[in-house]
């Protein structure tokens, strides 16, 4: 602190009509519109801070983090700066601004921070002409709830000014304490840059064994593996934790530089997107594959040839094989928690287990409240995300080291896991398509017809014939939830309805390689 103090100013501005937050995603838009629309960001930024209760925010600590795509530098400094000018006493931001969704949820939790704000538009293509976002995450360490979602777009609507200090400037390269003397207040601003990776490292610790693990990737009789981090977030974190604590090859992690725009790659662990790792474990030499998205909150299993694990089998294995896990051979299991698009695979392994399985929205806000509440221990998304009550966010490197503490537990490939879970509880079938760039007026027309067809009662009970097989319908639905912990009730969440291209799909896989266990479709 030298000089004269900073002095903290008030900007007059004009709100936007369209910052309403996508649930616990966050405002997520064209980066353009951020960069170059005047007041964006700073208007969401006061919006979310506002959203805080006076006396909460007033010298409270927060976290931020970003998942290092373009534009990410330039807006940690506007979020530090308007941290500063409204009352908070003191940030913990990541080395260079970097930290995965996970890392920020785990640092909220073990210093008990107000919140979090992270710059991340998840798995969306980065760069001047991608994506960029804004999440907040609260106290728990989860996505912020609808309330408080609804408040920040309710703010929005009605901002008038916000409180900026521009004179602030912050070294995100160099770890340490650095404090701000600023004008008409008590105490100092102070911003702590910290290793990214080492408080989360530590919580990964008392979960897992890592000599398992360890003796899993090294020595003469390693398992080989190959890791993607597609240029995101997660390349500190697999450098560090896979290959320096766990002893994996260097050469087992690809794509871990964090690129502003991703290596001009789309940042989604999938097999569209995921193709430099998918080739690469089709040669054989791998036993083990693993990619991330942007943030580090999603991921996606490969085996041996290539041999792909849908999330929500993922899911279900992981379920099934806990007790590999000390952690949850300490703390039990209580119940899981899967979104209505995943499919049922969790729901027989929740049977055999004699624990509760929890249908929710898709929205890891709503599995938060579940785990905050004592009833869930295990959740996930058919969008390839897993987590568990550790945190408040899912978690892609967990999951990974989930895996490889089953494959060092019960010494078999990924394949021969998966295949002997669908001998022994049945094969799950679900399809994904995404339509991108649809119009709004073409969206509401396509929802409408559809939620007439299948609430229409004598839809029910219908048959379809697809090849030789006769599939009927036995249920369809427009999804409501209703939140066992608060009673909350949150309609028109999604509709329930069969896809018979998937049981077309059904039927040539089971004519080309027969199947083993029964069949569900969901």
């Amino acid at each position: 602190m030298e000089g004269s103090p900073i002095p903290v100013l008030t900007v007059p501005t004009a709100p936007y009509e369209d910052q309403r937050p996508a649930g616990g995603g966050g405002l997520r838009r064209p980066t353009g519109l951020f960069e170059g629309q005047r007041n964006y960001l700073p208007n969401f930024i006061q919006s979310v801070l506002s959203s805080i209760d006076l006396r909460d925010r007033q010298g409270c600590t927060m976290v931020v983090g970003s998942d290092g795509r373009y534009f990410s530098r330039t807006a940690t400094e506007i979020v530090v700066q308007m941290a500063a000018a409204n009352g908070i006493g003191r940030l913990i931001i990541g080395q260079n601004g970097i930290l995965s969704t996970p890392a920020v949820s785990c640092i909220i939790r073990k210093i008990k921070a107000a919140g979090g704000i992270i710059l991340t538009a998840s798995h969306c293509p980065g760069g001047p002409g991608g994506e960029f976002g804004v999440k907040f995450n609260v106290a728990n360490g989860g996505p912020a709830p609808d309330v408080v979602s609804d408040k920040i777009y309710q703010i929005s609507k009605t901002i008038e000014e916000y409180a900026i200090c521009p004179d602030l400037r912050i070294d995100l390269s160099r770890l340490g304490r650095q404090e701000f003397d600023l004008e008409n207040k008590f105490k100092p601003f102070r911003v702590e840059i910290v290793d990214p990776v080492d408080i989360y490292l530590n919580l990964l610790r008392t979960i897992f064994d890592f000599n398992a693990i360890k003796s899993l990737l090294t020595g003469p009789g390693q398992l080989k593996i190959r890791v993607d981090a597609m240029h995101g977030v997660m390349g500190p974190y697999v450098r560090k934790v896979l290959c320096d604590e766990l002893g994996a090859p260097a050469n087992s992690a690809i794509n871990c530089v964090p690129l502003e725009d991703f290596g001009g790659q789309h940042p989604d662990p999938n097999l569209t997107y995921a193709t430099t790792l998918l080739e690469a474990m089709k040669g054989g030499e791998y036993g083990f594959g693993a990619a991330f998205d942007a943030d580090g909150d999603r991921y996606m299993i490969l085996g041996q040839n290539g041999f792909f694990v849908s999330p929500s089998d993922s899911l279900a294995i992981i379920a099934a094989n806990l007790s590999c896990i000390p952690y949850f051979r300490q703390m039990g299991v209580r119940g899981f928690g899967r979104s209505m698009p995943t499919s049922t695979a969790l729901d027989r392994v929740a049977k055999s287990m004699k624990v509760p399985v929890y249908e929710t929205p898709a929205g890891w806000r709503f599995f938060s409240n579940l785990m905050d509440s004592g009833r869930c221990s295990l959740c996930g998304e058919e969008s390839f995300g897993t987590g568990s009550d550790h945190l408040r966010e899912k978690d892609g490197l967990w999951a990974v080291l989930v895996w490889l503490s089953i494959i060092a537990a019960r010494k078999q490939s990924v394949e021969e896991i998966v295949r002997d879970h669908w001998a022994k509880f049945g094969r799950h079938y679900y399809c994904r398509f995404d339509y991108e760039g649809l119009e709004p007026k073409t969206t509401y027309y396509i929802m409408r017809d559809l939620e007439a067809l299948v609430t229409d009662k004598s839809f029910i009970g219908q048959q379809f014939a697809v090849g030789s097989h006769v599939y009927s319908v036995a249920k369809t639905d427009s999804f409501e939830y209703v939140d066992p912990v608060d009673g909350t009730v949150t309609k028109k969440q999604a509709v329930l309805s069969p896809l018979i291209a998937i049981a077309l799909k059904i039927s040539q896989i089971h004519e080309r390689t027969g199947r083993r266990g029964p069949t569900v479709i969901t």
